[in-house]
């Protein structure tokens, strides 16, 4: 691990200390969500960006070193590896570097070179890399031999420029300098398949296109990929061949003779056949895996924006999965989510009974004493809100439209039959629409994340590494926010540091069969509950009625005698600390610095006392779609709109304006100013003003802006 030390401080620009420690850490088991949060002291304050970063890059490192060893040993084997290679090879930061010094010596499938040195042609290949100006003929004769294949001096020569071009190929410094001249200069270019024009039509703007890859941005990267993959386009990247020749030609081409021409075509073969077939895949692959970041960088930021959304709170909720032909499912949730009731109503065509269904709504708001309505935002949803809008009722009632993306997923999964097993997709699909609106956090967890919805290109990229990602999102978001122990889904549950899937069925047949925790120290009665699971989840679990009230808090255990030592060095009880203000504003932190608590954590402690277990997110924002459009057909040009943030990626945002097709804000038109970074600009689910542009019912587009409303 030391040997990484330096070299990750530097690239992260963090203390090599901060690099030992949080390593030290994370090879103990300790989880990225507590580390950050609860070894401050130990880790100099890094945040789970940077906890993660150490993680990563030092797993590269790992992976470079055993590939390392394993080029080594083959060389050494094959009893080629000198002082100055094996020196190279040690110093050696990125795996292209590697292989590139690997690449004389890896074992090779039959090429024109090899069948060239078993006609015995390598010296002759030698003479002509001299240059000398002696006429070739004078050594090629001698290399003329039937009975090896060699019939002609055209021949040797031709042989002779085989292995010339694998040395070419072969010499680290000129890759080295080709895959430079790729990385400023090569263009991605498409060209239309033929016969693929019309079919392809989805790709037309790529169908003569060239950008240097420099400047590709990611999305445009995966576009392009991907229509290459579907067969619609082909598409190629080099630099200027011209170029990257003259540059090799100027370390080879020695003089201006016959031997140099053919050191020349030499050069020119290599380049053409062997060279740049090879950086070409390298850089698809770097390209790819560059653009697969982004996206999945993009994916996971609205991720998270989505898992943080304000939650309405634990109320009684009805909520509706609207349709019109099947009618809308109609679910009545407690504020714990636990089904109440469930029935279908019609007010839609064809049966258009909207005086029943009036009367059902209103039995079951009075019945329930229902607080806030749920609808879902899919079919029918606008034409349903506008029929629950109209209903009188006889107490205030909010009517919230919820995005229901991956709500049929969910219904339709293992764990909603496990939960509703005599229910169908329906009323499961109507439940989590409900439970959504409560507790966006909560409810989307039992959801694949990829099946949410708010990704850039998510099919395209590497499958593992956006699992990876997107998993530790959840996992972050989860732990920020705190889980109340005693109401958490065992989905939930599992995202808890520490925890995982078995250990959180534990506890919640545990909670099942002996009632309600009543303390943190409890949990350690549940199967398979050990010490270090207690110390990486205890913090981020909460307790609302338990004794303690530094048990409903995001105080950890290991500091509660901290607490009280402050409570005693002021004369008080908890409660007293935490309920009062003038009291904590007496706290002199310094005053409990020890060798493992420092003044991080103490700023952290008091923190959290003046808002013990408070949810994190912002509070709940009312809002409202534009009455006069419920479909495309009722949008007209200049008209302003409300509207919801649906999806970002780095080139506009998506934007729900309640007439079942989301409409497209280019980034161009995100703000009155120049937008480099839309992240900065918008957040999903925000609540946006937006003005139509355009409207194309047949291709189904909507082009809006946010710029100069007034």
């Amino acid at each position: 691990m030391d040997k990484y030390l330096g070299l990750l401080s530097s690239e992260l620009n963090i203390r090599q200390n901060q690099v030992s420690n949080t390593l030290a850490l994370l090879n103990e088991g300790a989880t990225i969500p507590f580390i950050a949060r609860y070894r401050k002291e130990v880790t100099g304050s890094l945040d789970e960006v940077q906890v993660a970063q150490i993680r990563d890059r030092y797993k590269q490192l790992v992976d470079l070193d055993n590939r390392r060893k394993t080029i080594l040993d083959t060389i050494s084997e094959q009893g080629n590896l000198t002082p100055e290679l094996a020196k190279s090879i040690e110093a050696t930061l990125t795996i292209f570097e590697l292989e590139d010094l690997y690449l004389p010596y890896k074992p090779k499938r039959k090429t024109k070179a090899s069948i060239a040195r078993e006609k015995g042609l390598e010296p002759l290949a030698k003479i002509i890399m001299i240059q000398n100006s002696q006429p070739l003929e004078l050594f090629a004769t001698k290399f003329v031999n039937s009975k090896l294949g060699v019939d002609s001096i055209e021949d040797a020569i031709a042989g002779a420029r085989d292995i010339i071009a694998e040395w070419v190929s072969e010499d680290n410094s000129v890759r080295s300098r080709i895959r430079n001249l790729f990385k400023n200069e090569a263009v991605l270019s498409t060209k239309v398949a033929k016969g693929k024009e019309e079919e392809g039509a989805k790709y037309q703007t790529y169908f003569d296109f060239g950008e240097k890859i420099s400047k590709a941005p990611s999305h445009r990267v995966l576009a392009m990929f991907r229509g290459e993959t579907e067969g619609f386009l082909k598409l190629s990247l080099e630099p200027d061949a011209d170029v990257a020749i003259e540059a090799i030609e100027r370390k080879f081409v020695k003089s201006s003779n016959e031997a140099s021409s053919h050191v020349k075509k030499a050069v020119k073969d290599a380049y053409k056949r062997l060279i740049q077939p090879s950086i070409e895949t390298e850089m698809r692959q770097l390209l790819k895996e560059k653009a697969d970041l982004e996206s999945i960088r993009v994916f996971g930021e609205n991720l998270r924006q989505l898992l943080m959304s304000p939650p309405l709170g634990q109320k009684t909720v009805l909520a509706l999965d609207p349709g019109f032909r099947t009618g809308c499912k109609v679910v009545v949730v407690n504020p714990q989510g636990k089904l109440l009731h469930n029935e279908t109503i019609y007010p839609h065509p064809p049966q258009n009974d909207q005086r029943t269904a009036s009367a059902k709504i209103q039995r079951l708001v009075e019945q329930y004493k229902v607080e806030a309505i749920a609808i879902g935002n899919g079919t029918a949803g606008r034409e349903t809100e506008s029929f629950i809008r109209k209903i009188p009722f006889k107490t205030d009632v909010l009517a919230i439209v919820v995005n229901e993306s991956g709500a049929s997923v969910y219904s339709a999964s293992a764990i909603a039959r496990a939960e509703f097993p005599n229910f169908d997709i329906t009323v499961r699909g109507a439940v989590s629409i409900g439970r959504r609106l409560m507790d966006p956090l909560a409810e989307l967890v039992k959801i694949d994340p990829k099946s949410i919805g708010v990704g850039q290109y998510q099919h395209d990229v590497n499958q593992t590494l956006l699992q990876e990602q997107l998993t530790q999102i959840v996992e972050s978001s989860v732990n920020k926010v705190g889980v109340e122990v005693n109401t958490a889904s065992k989905e939930l549950l599992s995202y808890v540091s520490g925890i995982g899937p078995v250990l959180a069925q534990n506890i919640v047949d545990y909670r099942n069969e002996n009632g309600p925790f009543l303390s943190r120290t409890q949990l350690k009665k549940v199967a398979r509950y050990g010490e270090k699971a207690f110390e990486q989840s205890a913090g981020f679990l909460r307790i609302r009625d338990a004794k303690n009230p530094l048990d409903k808090s995001a105080v950890h255990p290991e500091s509660y005698a901290v607490v009280e030592k402050m409570s005693k060095k002021l004369g008080c009880s908890v409660d007293e600390l935490i309920q009062k203000e003038e009291l904590r504003k007496q706290i002199v932190l310094s005053e409990f610095v020890t060798d493992k608590v420092g003044i991080p954590t103490l700023t952290d402690i008091v923190a959290e006392l003046a808002k013990p277990g408070r949810d994190p997110r912002a509070k709940f924002d009312m809002f409202e779609f534009d009455q006069r459009v419920h479909r495309m057909d009722d949008l007209e040009l200049g008209m302003i709109l409300p509207g919801i943030v649906t999806n970002i990626t780095n080139f506009g945002a998506f934007v729900d304006i309640g007439v079942h097709q989301d409409g497209f804000v280019h980034i161009s038109h995100v703000a009155n100013k120049f937008v480099s970074d839309i992240n900065q600009e918008l957040k999903l689910n925000q609540k946006v003003i937006v003005k139509v542009l355009s409207v194309e019912i047949d291709r189904k587009r909507i082009g809006l802006s946010m710029k100069e409303i007034s």
